[in-house]
């Protein structure tokens, strides 16, 4: 007798969302850093290559941390995890 297909748990298939979101955002600031670099580049023709390190590092980086916490916060949000919070929370404020 065939089996049904397994539910998927709500978790995985949340987590699958992340990392292909997360995928496109890393994308994304690999170009806005290597836009950078060359914006960094072309003002100045004495930018040392250290310079140009740090430019991509740092925005790259920054543009990637803050774009996956908005991710996380967007998916929290439609998760359902942040209603249950908010009603925890205004609960536990007029039982006080």
């Amino acid at each position: 007798m065939p089996q049904p297909d397994p539910i998927p748990s709500p978790r995985h298939s949340m987590m699958r969302r992340f990392w292909r979101i997360f995928r496109l955002l890393a994308l994304l600031s690999i170009v806005i850093a290597a836009l950078a670099v060359y914006l960094v580049a072309r003002g100045d023709p004495t930018v040392h290559v250290h310079m140009l390190i740090a430019t991509a590092l740092g925005i790259g980086l920054t543009v990637l941390v803050g774009t996956g916490l908005m991710t996380l916060v967007f998916i929290s949000n439609s998760s359902g995890h942040d209603e249950a919070a908010a009603r925890g929370a205004e609960e536990n404020i007029d039982n006080d």
